[in-house]
């Protein structure tokens, strides 16, 4: 398949070009519009691969993604392109609106057009993948119950408020106009390449340069981690083998409160990275709780049984061995990292300025 992927240089969307690329025989249209999340380092490894081609463009932009599709003619579309962090949704939430619903809308039309002009085989193998969050369902109380695809919706910040406003267009899509989608939600990613602001790579950078390690509340709040690398093994199964209407699940089944996961990353970098700055004694001293965030979910977790009976994915990685390998890929990955904080990353994509 030729696989047009939107917000590819992103974390989700570079694991995944990554994964398609490196694993498969299907060549990749990769559109970006390169916000501050979209770091084209992070496709280093396959910039120069035959079968990878980037366009820059932002999915709002309707005549710059009827041309690119038209170019291309992908036999599949698999749309991540996505404001995603809740804090900043909180403090600006235009920009989530902008591109979470109006780009999402574009992109639909766009790809509806071109689908309703395609012949034969090529018509009946079309696929339109959506990538969403858990989040769209709101939280769960603290008594085992997991989310699953007929949770019904119930989103808590702007960001997922968006998210969901986005879910339903596509599936709208698919009821009125037949166009062919599926749907997937997942829980929380972490791993390789994970923007600095989120807590994982936050914690671990903060750390090393001896920091406050923030964290909201009482570090109660849980979620289900999902190792980045398993879901885009996921995702690919799912444009793959999926059926046409049908909503996906994808979780780590590793549900961890925050608090936990900081702990966790402390105790990893004791072993790892034993040469502590400031002559702190202990990574854990650096814990810090924060006023609470506003509207904060109390726990997600996903039930991933459907992807599982239906389609045969499982998660590889436990919480602890993807962790691990979180935590070693930063230390071996400063400069990534460095380029990321001092901004460099966005000076010299493409020949950029300031």
């Amino acid at each position: 398949m030729k696989i047009l992927i939107t917000g590819g240089a992103g974390f989700i969307g570079s694991a995944l070009v990554r994964h398609v690329l490196g694993n498969t025989a299907h060549s990749v249209v990769n559109v970006d519009k390169l916000t501050y999340a979209g770091n084209l380092e992070s496709l280093k490894t396959i910039e120069n691969h035959p079968d990878y081609h980037f366009e820059l463009a932002d999915i709002c932009d309707a005549a710059k993604i009827n041309r690119i599709i038209d170019q291309h003619q992908p036999d599949a579309i698999m749309h991540l392109a996505a404001e995603s962090h809740v804090d900043r949704s909180i403090d600006g939430p235009a920009d989530f609106i902008e591109t979470n619903i109006v780009g999402t809308y574009t992109l639909v039309e766009a790809a509806r057009n071109y689908w309703q002009g395609l012949d034969g085989n090529k018509k009946a193998q079309f696929r339109f993948h959506h990538i969403s969050t858990d989040e769209v369902y709101g939280d769960l109380p603290n008594d085992g119950s997991l989310f699953t695809e007929t949770t019904p919706y119930s989103p808590s910040s702007p960001y997922s408020a968006s998210k969901a406003s986005s879910d339903h267009i596509v599936r709208a899509w698919h009821r009125t106009y037949k166009l062919p989608v599926v749907v997937t939600n997942c829980s929380n990613n972490y791993g390789p390449y994970h923007f600095p602001e989120k807590l994982i790579p936050l914690v671990i950078l903060n750390a090393l340069e001896g920091k406050p390690l923030p964290v909201y509340g009482d570090g109660k709040q849980i979620r289900d981690w999902l190792f980045v690398e398993d879901h885009a093994r996921a995702l690919l199964t799912v444009v793959e083998k999926g059926k046409i209407g049908e909503t996906y699940n994808i979780g780590g089944h590793n549900e961890q409160e925050n608090i936990h996961v900081v702990r966790s990353i402390c105790h990893i970098l004791e072993e790892l990275h034993p040469q502590k700055p400031n002559g702190i004694a202990s990574y854990q001293d650096l814990i810090t709780f924060v006023r609470d965030r506003p509207g904060h979910d109390l726990r997600y977790a996903i039930d991933a049984g459907k992807i599982a009976e239906d389609l045969g994915w499982t998660p590889q990685e436990t919480f602890e061995t993807g962790l691990r390998k979180t935590v070693q890929w930063y230390l071996d990955h400063l400069d990534w990292c460095r380029h990321v904080q001092d901004g460099s990353y966005r000076r010299e994509r493409l020949g950029l300025g300031d």
